[in-house]
């Protein structure tokens, strides 16, 4: 059932772009309104806050802003499945061993690492999911014959480097897609980024995989171990995601990989948002998602200049209506049409920085680590709401902690410090001074939060 439905959704997509931007406009459209009727309907945050609006909504501008904060506030009125509840699925994430598992048997959950001051619980179904995975496969058709024989030379094999622990997004769908398509599940694997980096190398260059998908950081860490020749990987497809990819970043991974080079723009709220084409650019899915560019009164910015912020609505998940959700993020829409040739509409982020936090290592070299590492270690913490890390010189970094509610403030950065040391240590930086910074952690005018901020260079 799962995979006619797939099918029958990816037939559909590759039409709306064979029939050009007004067919993808008309599904757009109809689906908006369908999703709003629904979050009417069934969910009764939803209905309340939609009081006085026309009876047919296909516009999103005339629909109230949200966000996480607001949403996670009223979760249990927000979900339209009554069997759904905030105390239920904080249950079911509080096990890491239950990442991928069908949560009341139907659903996928995920949790957001809270860059906007708010941890996030995202619950899928089974609809928003098959439009992920057909939605994937629309992207994939600018691999050439040389491509995808390189491919099946590899056996398809996919590795995704990651955190593994946790409920977050990659780990989650990976688990999920093992599940549920057992067959194609069997190549694809997840590599820890807990584990010092010549470690890490070994076991890629093992597996000899034919594509690797992580977040951009990371990635570029890898591509520095290709370029020295102590990885040895040739894969057909480098995926990376999760914060800005600059063409610069995206040429060097494409040249020391000699592999093509398609970036992911998506969050946890809508994994099928855009996807990265040969030019650099993120094609927005529009005939499934709605992507707003606004200013700092949600007005509409216009194209080519960058927004204050970007509004999202997701036309596929029935069970958590996100409409006009305010991501945090600003992004630049592209004026004109892409070289590339599709007809979706054309952005760039200018949010999600990939900061690469370097120190000098025991041996007199220097040592990068990614922001994923901090960021998978501080979430998963006791007590900690939130945090910012401030490199303010090559040896100092400045601790920002924002502590929950009843937690022991002392206690809390006992943890961290000693956390924060055990993995400079392990990944072989040298003496790293922690300090420990009386104010919060800074958000930036967007909403976001910069949570790793490495020294400023000459």
């Amino acid at each position: 059932m799962m995979s006619e439905s797939v099918r029958r959704i990816a037939r559909d997509a590759r039409q709306a772009v064979r029939q050009g931007s007004e067919a993808i406009e008309r599904r757009r459209r109809a689906r908006l309104a369908e999703m709003v009727a629904h979050a009417r309907a069934s969910s009764p945050y939803y209905r309340e806050l939609y009081q006085g609006l026309p009876e047919r909504v296909d516009d999103p501008a005339l629909l109230p802003v949200t966000d996480k904060k607001a949403l996670m506030a009223r979760f249990d009125d927000w979900v339209t499945d009554r069997e759904v509840t905030q105390e239920r699925v904080r249950e079911f994430v509080a096990d890491p061993a239950r990442a991928g598992e069908a949560f009341l048997g139907r659903y996928m959950v995920a949790t957001t690492s809270g860059t906007s001051g708010v941890r996030g619980l995202f619950v899928q179904d089974e609809r928003c999911l098959a439009v992920h995975t057909a939605l994937g496969s629309r992207a994939g058709g600018g691999l050439g014959v040389r491509d995808v024989l390189r491919l099946a030379a590899r056996g398809g094999r996919t590795a995704i480097v990651t955190a593994p622990g946790g409920h977050f997004s990659t780990v989650v769908s990976a688990a999920w897609f093992r599940r549920e398509r057992p067959l194609m599940g069997r190549v694809l694997r997840v590599f820890s980024i807990n584990q010092p980096l010549p470690g890490l190398v070994a076991e890629l260059n093992r597996y000899n995989p034919a594509s690797v998908a992580g977040f951009l950081g990371m990635l570029t860490l890898l591509a520095q171990e290709q370029e020295a020749g102590r990885l040895r990987i040739r894969p057909a497809m480098v995926i990376p995601g999760g914060e800005t990819a600059t063409p610069e970043a995206l040429e060097r991974l494409a040249s020391a990989f000699r592999a093509k080079v398609r970036a992911a723009y998506a969050a946890t709220e809508c994994g099928y948002l855009s996807s990265g084409c040969a030019h650099g650019w993120y094609h927005v899915n529009s005939d499934w998602a709605v992507v707003e560019p606004v200013d700092a009164d949600h007005r509409p910015v216009p194209a080519g200049q960058p927004s204050h912020t970007v509004l999202i609505s997701n036309l596929a998940n029935r069970v958590q209506p996100i409409l006009r959700y305010d991501l945090g993020d600003s992004v630049v829409l592209r004026p004109d049409p892409c070289p590339c040739g599709s007809p979706l509409p054309a952005i760039r982020v200018r949010g999600r920085a990939a900061d690469l936090l370097s120190f000098p290592a025991r041996d007199g070299e220097q040592v990068s680590l990614s922001p994923m590492l901090f960021g998978t270690l501080l979430d998963r913490s006791p007590g900690v709401e939130g945090f910012q890390l401030v490199q303010t010189a090559p040896t100092t970094l400045r601790v920002r902690l924002r502590v929950g509610d009843g937690a022991d403030a002392e206690a809390v950065w006992g943890t961290v410090r000693g956390e924060l040391a055990h993995l400079l240590a392990e990944h072989e930086a040298g003496d790293v001074t922690l300090e420990r910074a009386e104010e919060p952690p800074q958000q930036s005018p967007g909403g976001k939060l910069r949570r790793i901020i490495p020294l400023t260079r000459p």
